[in-house]
């Protein structure tokens, strides 16, 4: 296999050339004033070393990236308890649909969900205010990253607040079904918040990495998760990471990943790397068009894809 470097370099330089980049999430205002000819990629390997290209140092609005960091710690603070409220199966429907929540009585499919993480943003919340939960999930993104550079763009929260219908629409209809314990305002305070987080790819695959490494931060030496707890999130992230394109997604990619309408991806390939990419161009889905297609590029290289026999 050629050098790891080389092989970033070269789908960095791949990327800049595409024609077809997808459409910014202009439906929030601060992302649809993002460079479309962005792109970046960073890759953390077993080893600890950054191999890095593109617009990797620049900070994005990770969006639903953040929900694999709000679940791992709603996971720490209520344990197996959280699949009461949450499910865990794939929903072949949009991020932002209604439509199951109906007939499934205000259980969201899974944690990747909107409706999903606003569930979780609940559960967080507990006896707290809102701004004590984002600062705890800061600190937690910025200790699993060794990153004191990562922030909360409050920018794209207040974008999101001003425009978030939907989202509130899901909100209110959970919390007729009992599935939301708070105030729906106070709930969507920690959900809009969560989205807002922004960082570099690089830091993004830094944050990664405990589920590269079985639930232990590699810098720390501490475990973040069990084990075992880390292998169910990563098979949340491969059946359902990228909503309604996630059977695509895997067919084409074949790890673990979680995708946002910033256009980041967090990708995991178990034992091996963290890896990120960043292009604000989404597909018809709702997921980068540009960072799919370099993950499918470095999956073909480098022989990560977790069906590889």
């Amino acid at each position: 296999m050629p050098n790891l470097s080389t092989i970033v370099a070269e789908i960095a330089a791949e990327m800049a050339d595409a024609p077809d980049r997808g459409a910014v999430a202009d439906y929030i205002a601060p992302l649809g004033a993002v460079d479309p000819r962005k792109f970046g990629i960073a890759v953390i390997d077993a080893d600890g070393a950054c191999h890095s290209a593109g617009d990797a140092e620049e900070a994005f609005s990770v969006q639903s990236v953040a929900k694999v960091f709000g679940l791992t710690l709603a996971l720490g603070a209520g344990g197996d308890s959280v699949w009461k409220r949450v499910g865990r199966e794939p929903s072949g429907t949009a991020f932002n649909s209604i439509v199951q929540l109906e007939t499934e009585r205000g259980i969201p499919r899974n944690p990747f969900l909107n409706a999903g993480a606003i569930v979780i943003s609940d559960i967080l919340l507990g006896n707290r205010q809102p701004a004590e939960v984002i600062a705890e999930l800061l600190r937690f993104v910025r200790a699993l990253a060794g990153e004191d550079g990562i922030f909360i763009d409050n920018q794209v929260a207040a974008a999101e607040q001003a425009t978030g219908y939907r989202n509130k629409a899901l909100a209110n209809y959970m919390r007729a079904f009992g599935n939301l314990h708070h105030d729906v305002d106070r709930v969507l305070g920690v959900y809009f918040h969560q989205c807002a987080l922004a960082m570099s790819c690089r830091q993004l695959a830094l944050a990664g990495r405990y589920l590269m490494r079985s639930g232990r931060n590699p810098t720390t030496g501490h475990s973040v998760v069990s084990p075992q707890r880390a292998r169910r999130i990563n098979a949340l992230m491969l059946t359902c990471g990228h909503y309604d394109g996630s059977g695509e997604f895997a067919f084409r990619v074949g790890l673990p990943a979680k995708s946002g309408v910033g256009g980041g991806i967090l990708a995991v390939a178990p034992g091996r790397a963290s890896i990120a990419v960043w292009s604000p161009g989404l597909n018809d889905r709702g997921n980068s068009q540009l960072g799919t297609l370099a993950l499918e590029r470095l999956v073909q290289r480098t022989g990560w894809s977790v069906f590889e026999g």
